[in-house]
């Protein structure tokens, strides 16, 4: 079964299989299931889902933890970016770069008294990762559950492309660690609450947003293969090669 947001659901990659969610037919969650010769692949990953959608509706999609049953077996959660709400910060550092291209007005405006407010929201989304990965483990107490981290984003090396996403030279580098911080965060909950970790950022490092078409794995905001700021179908495929491995090493 797979959970999550708009990284699991493939959204502006061909062919959609639901207008509401923005779910392709081409995602990790369907590459995976076809590698591995799942019998009958569930998928219920909405864009735009964050850890409240697990229990609530999201417009026509149920809870998506209604989706589990006693009997799953594999379990895949890829949630959390919208808990802290990494597509604003993305629009705001956009904003702010285009004013100061040389500075970092990004991670100032994020900080108060010193203080790194994205702290904060990263420690509250760690405890709705938590209670969801309890509520999954009682509604499917026999599977495995694996939590998906999120690809790179911005260049591993600190740099920019400001031609094509206009972030501040110095907003750059703090942007990318504000991703590593979230994926810390979700491998460290998943180990906490004896889930796996798919570590999908090391393998996707030089296929950001600045790379051109054919080598990047995540499209700019203009995106071309896929939604802007987010995966496309190579991207996909990367990830479900990860989520692969990492269900073969709990095999072994």
């Amino acid at each position: 079964m797979a959970l999550g947001d708009s990284y699991t659901a493939g959204p502006g990659i061909p062919d959609e299989t639901d207008a509401n969610c923005g779910r392709s037919d081409r995602n990790y969650p369907t590459l995976t299931a076809a590698a591995i010769a799942v019998p009958a692949l569930g998928d219920v990953s909405c864009a735009g889902a964050t850890t409240a959608h697990m229990t609530s509706s999201q417009g026509t999609a149920p809870p998506q933890l209604d989706a589990l049953r006693p009997t799953t077996d594999l379990v895949t959660l890829g949630i959390g970016g919208n808990d802290i709400n990494v597509s604003g910060i993305i629009a705001r550092c956009v904003l702010l770069g285009k004013l100061n291209p040389s500075g970092s007005p990004c991670k100032a405006s994020y900080t108060i008294a010193g203080i790194d407010q994205l702290d904060q929201r990263l420690k509250t989304t760690a405890a709705k990762i938590d209670t969801v990965l309890q509520d999954i483990r009682r509604r499917s107490p026999n599977a495995r559950v694996l939590v998906v981290g999120y690809p790179v984003i911005m260049p591993d090396d600190g740099s920019n492309c400001y031609a094509t996403v206009p972030i501040a030279r110095g907003d750059a580098p703090w942007l990318r660690d504000v991703e590593k911080r979230l994926n810390t965060m979700l491998a460290g909950r998943a180990a906490a609450n004896g889930a796996g970790f798919v570590d999908t950022y090391t393998g996707s490092i030089g296929h950001d947003l600045c790379k051109p078409i054919g080598v990047r794995w995540m499209e700019p905001m203009e995106g071309v293969d896929s939604a802007g700021l987010h995966p496309n179908a190579a991207g996909h495929q990367a990830m479900a090669t990860s989520v692969v491995n990492a269900i073969n090493r709990t095999l072994a």
